[in-house]
């Protein structure tokens, strides 16, 4: 089991984090989705602020967010008109049985406690749908983003993703991944805010977030690659973890 506090820190930088959080590439979303009739009924499960959702609804697919932090449901609302996040939970999804084509988790699978949770998910999919969880990581490979995930204390809740997350259980077939690279253009400041929202730095003392943002700055004003750059590319890579409901 995660941290449920650290879990449910999101809320207060809600506004924030849908700003600065980086969005979904369509072909990613694409290929999680494919092979099922369009348009495909979507639940968009931990949906957060609805970044996920809002790049679903731009397919043309409908969309039930469902999302347990009432602080990331009022901003999923404000940001996404038309559309009201369900207040529930991976283990308690308010859908009746065979409700969706597809389950889709944006970056937030590895909160899950998984056994019921996959349950659940098999219950409210109708046979033969989707389930795709998709993180958005960091390209640690580029010298720059390794020292600024050391500096915040980024190592992912997602984790290696691949081994970490390859069965989901006896009612999904076996894991297939998809990945895609894309990049976030970002100033040095917008950077700082993204990482404001983040479980370590909104869990942490005041103390250690000052250590934080004092290392970033000191990180953007003398890394060769960062110095003088009014705007960076935060390199990213789209993983898609995709089964189907057996």
């Amino acid at each position: 089991m995660t941290d449920p506090t650290e879990a449910l820190s999101f809320g207060a930088a809600a506004a924030e984090y849908d700003r600065f959080r980086p969005r979904y590439p369509e072909e990613a979303l694409r290929w999680a989705l494919d092979g099922l009739a369009a348009p495909a009924r979507v639940v968009d499960l931990g949906a957060g602020t609805g970044i996920l959702t809002r790049g679903v609804l731009a397919l043309g697919c409908p969309v039930v967010p469902v999302e347990p932090d009432p602080g990331m449901r009022a901003q999923l609302a404000a940001a996404t008109p038309g559309t009201t996040a369900l207040a529930g939970s991976a283990e308690a999804v308010p859908l009746p049985d065979g409700a969706a084509d597809a389950v889709l988790v944006g970056q937030a699978y590895h909160w899950f406690d998984r056994e019921p949770a996959h349950a659940e998910i098999a219950r409210v999919l109708r046979p033969g749908g989707t389930f795709a969880p998709i993180w958005n990581v960091r390209d640690e490979g580029v010298d720059w983003v390794a020292e600024l995930s050391r500096v915040a204390h980024l190592g992912d809740n997602a984790g290696n993703v691949v081994e970490k997350y390859a069965d989901f259980g006896r009612a999904f077939t076996p894991v297939e991944l998809g990945e895609f690279a894309h990049t976030a253009t970002l100033t040095p400041e917008e950077v700082i805010a993204m990482l404001h929202t983040r479980s370590h730095w909104l869990t942490a003392t005041p103390a250690e977030r000052d250590r934080i943002d004092r290392e970033l700055r000191e990180l953007f004003a003398t890394h060769p690659d960062l110095v003088g750059r009014a705007t960076v590319e935060l390199p990213y890579r789209t993983l898609v973890l995709r089964s189907r409901r057996r």
